[in-house]
């Protein structure tokens, strides 16, 4: 379709605000790998609400019974601020409204607000649903009217709105307008396949606005957008939106979605709260500082990673590598950030690595609360740094190894343990399972200790016997697990016989850390890495037990003087 020639859409007042439409619990769990319980949708739709959000969609009660039983208890929820919204389809276009399946499921499902979509392209009128242009216009109208007429407040998804114009854009408005005269109150502009550029949605939202709001034979709507991610511009397009009248923005957490998933509404809310002057809901105030809590723990939930690269919330979002970078950002914390990262609940950075100058390493181990004075400057502690990265140890991604390194040159650090020696043998046999054995003798307090242990692997095996030797000694180690281990190639043109690191995640119920090992052993590699996490283990709990310590003797100090 040519592009149209219209007259400019009014600009909607700057008093009516952006509202943003949560649906991670029904689009959102349409993504590959993503899997909620019902449980899990409960805890999301609560976490949701807490924050502010002013519509949650909660799944689609007709599709399968774990939405249908979400509906039913969400009857029994005190919600604070969401308005909650039950989503399907148009009616079939064999049966009336009053017997329609699936239209009887959404109000069965007593939400405020019930979300259809229905089919704005003639391609999938005709092939898809098999029906005449006319008899979907009907079947649009109808559901609208249906819902409506039963108190419903209903939000209107235009579906594949953007390739239905392009391919016919009369046809496209007219299923907007049968909609609106039925009773949408919100009419939503779904970008379904993705694939829309950003000048040429942002013409079309334009051009719709500016045709419909003309007409006089249907009240006014709430204009809505709806984007995917294919073209890596769901964010950009749904921005593009807001600018161009649009005041209702569907999206998803961490742009969970099908394919490539939807808008990030993560991202849309912190550009729009730190980017621009719209009104907002949720808006700038304390809801803000929790999207970085919103994000991870959402993830966590769906059983994903969360994305240390993601704008705003990822962990690397504020982290300064370069020398240059981290040299301006000690100076003038704005020179190399966006935005203050606390407004959205993160925080800066500066990552510890060959790339980084004295004053990334300086500036990190104050962080960490480590007083070089009388030790390495943080010149010579950069210097190590690189010459120690030369040799295939990386610090930017264990902190708690940069931390015990800096803690080893302190005069009053004493080293908890040495390991000694260690042998680990791995055999498989024809009819056995694999099996893995470690001896270990290590050195604590001047007294030797000689264990040995088994293990579904050589790494476990080594683990376990470490625990062993040190239990009696340091129970705290107990409460440690390994969460992650990830091996790296660091010379792939050696084969097998190339220098490997090992980054081993661990955690103790209260907090997480990381530790390296390299070598071209890659048992050695795991053993430095296992021996760096449980060291700063030790190290951290007897830090704890001596201020436990200290304030036991203060308040006994003080209940004696009152005394």
């Amino acid at each position: 379709m040519a592009s149209q020639d219209h007259p400019s859409a009014t600009q909607p007042s700057a008093d009516i605000p952006v509202i943003l439409y949560d649906t991670t619990l029904r689009d959102g769990t349409q993504g590959e790998n993503i899997t909620l319980s019902l449980a899990d949708k409960i805890r999301v739709a609560r976490m949701l609400d807490e924050f502010g959000m002013p519509f949650i969609e909660g799944g689609w009660p007709g599709s399968n019974p774990k939405d249908i039983e979400f509906f039913a208890a969400a009857k029994k929820m005190t919600w604070q601020t969401a308005r909650l919204a039950a989503f399907g389809s148009t009616r079939h276009r064999s049966n009336k409204a009053e017997k329609d399946p699936n239209l009887n499921e959404l109000v069965a499902a007593e939400t405020p607000v019930v979300t259809i979509f229905g089919k704005s392209w003639l391609l999938h009128v005709t092939e898809v649903l098999g029906a005449s242009a006319a008899q979907n216009l009907d079947m649009v109208a109808d559901s609208v009217r249906f819902l409506a007429e039963r108190g419903r407040e209903v939000v209107y998804d235009a579906e594949h709105f953007f390739d239905g114009y392009r391919a016919d854009r009369e046809y496209a408005l007219g299923t907007l307008r049968a909609a609106r005269q039925a009773g949408a109150r919100t009419l939503v502009l779904c970008d379904t396949n993705g694939g829309t550029l950003t000048d040429d949605l942002q013409r079309i939202v334009l051009d719709v606005r500016a045709s419909l709001e003309g007409d006089r034979d249907a009240p006014g709507v709430v204009w809505g957008i709806h984007t995917h991610n294919d073209a890596e511009l769901a964010v950009a397009n749904s921005m593009a939106a807001v600018a161009a009248g649009v005041r209702h923005v569907q999206a998803t957490v961490n742009g969970y979605g099908e394919r490539c998933g939807n808008a990030n509404i993560i991202s849309i809310l912190g550009n729009l709260a730190t980017k621009t002057d719209y009104a907002l809901v949720p808006g700038r105030g304390p809801e803000l500082a929790g999207l970085t809590e919103l994000s991870r723990t959402i993830a966590e939930i769906a059983n994903q990673n969360p994305d240390d690269y993601q704008p705003y919330v990822g962990r690397s979002a504020f982290a300064h590598k370069g020398g240059v970078h981290g040299a301006a950002v000690a100076k003038v914390e704005r020179s190399y950030q966006h935005i203050d990262p606390t407004l959205v609940g993160n925080q800066g950075r500066l990552v510890v690595s060959e790339l980084g100058g004295k004053a990334n390493t300086g500036i990190r181990a104050k962080q960490l609360g480590l007083d070089l004075e009388g030790l390495l400057d943080a010149k010579e502690l950069s210097k190590l740094i690189k010459q120690l990265e030369s040799e295939g140890q990386a610090f930017e991604g264990a902190e708690a190894s940069f931390e015990l390194l800096i803690r080893r040159h302190q005069k009053d650090y004493v080293v908890p343990f040495r390991i000694l020696d260690y042998t680990v043998l791995a055999e498989q046999r024809e009819g056995r399972e694999l099996l893995a054995e470690a001896t270990v003798k290590v050195e604590v307090d001047g007294e030797v200790l000689h264990t040995a242990a088994d293990g579904n692997g050589p790494v476990n095996a080594l683990d376990s016997a470490l625990r062993k030797a040190l239990g009696a000694f340091y129970p705290a180690i107990d409460a440690v697990h390994l969460f992650d281990y990830k091996v790296r190639i660091l010379d792939g043109g050696a084969a097998t016989g190339a220098r490997t690191r090992v980054i081993i995640d661990s955690a103790d119920g209260t907090r997480e850390w990381s530790t390296m090992g390299s070598d071209t052993n890659i048992i050695a590699a795991s053993a430095k890495a296992l021996a760096d996490s449980l060291e700063y283990a030790i190290w951290k709990s007897g830090t704890e037990l001596r201020r436990r310590d200290e304030r036991h003797f203060t308040t006994s100090a003080a209940d004696g003087q009152q005394g």
